[in-house]
């Protein structure tokens, strides 16, 4: 069986300097962590990821059903953190509200602060959804008193590595995600 090879890199940020929260765009708002918006948070994760690479790299992102098992596994983690979790909606009526954007942020051993998906749905990309999402997501990090925060994104979505230095995320390291053909569905 052949294998396709994904590379990533893990970047960090010193959470503690001093930041400006971006603003939301007209219409948008945040919508804080609370168990009834598990199933939003997976709906919303997979609609962000379902076309991208990284359904490639990660194939749960690719299917709804696989977005909401990630999503328990990481409500489910001890180190799960409501504070760095958010959604964006859009729209101010039942008939209007589209959910724009995820993250969720979780507490490792060793007191580093690690984002597990920010995803923005297309369509609402462009507008600095992301920016104010990992904004929000390191002030609740600070809220813990968690300074340093890490993310994994791969290396052929250049436009979140932009992002993510823009925000001054710095690259540590460099790792290879190994993703069976068969669960690709790429022909090497």
């Amino acid at each position: 069986m052949d294998s396709t090879y994904f590379k990533r890199f893990r970047m960090e940020v010193d959470g503690s300097a001093p930041r400006l929260a971006a603003a939301l765009p007209p219409g948008y708002r945040f919508v804080p962590w609370n168990e009834a918006v598990l199933d939003i948070h997976a709906r919303t994760k997979f609609r962000s990821f379902r076309d991208e690479i990284d359904a490639l790299v990660f194939p749960c992102l690719g299917n709804l059903e696989g977005c909401r098992r990630l999503m328990r596994e990481i409500r489910n983690k001890s180190g799960f953190l409501p504070n760095a979790t958010w959604l964006v909606a859009h729209g101010s009526t039942p008939e209007s509200l589209q959910w724009c954007g995820t993250i969720q942020g979780v507490s490792e051993r060793g007191g580093l602060g690690m984002i597990q998906n920010i995803g923005i749905v297309p369509g609402h990309r462009g507008l600095k959804l992301g920016t104010c999402l990992i904004e929000r997501a390191l002030a609740g990090f600070r809220m813990h008193r968690i300074d340093r925060v890490s993310l994994e994104v791969t290396a052929d979505n250049s436009r979140a590595v932009r992002l993510y230095q823009r925000l001054g995320f710095r690259r540590t390291r460099t790792v290879y995600k190994v993703v069976d053909e068969a669960a690709t569905g790429v022909v090497a």
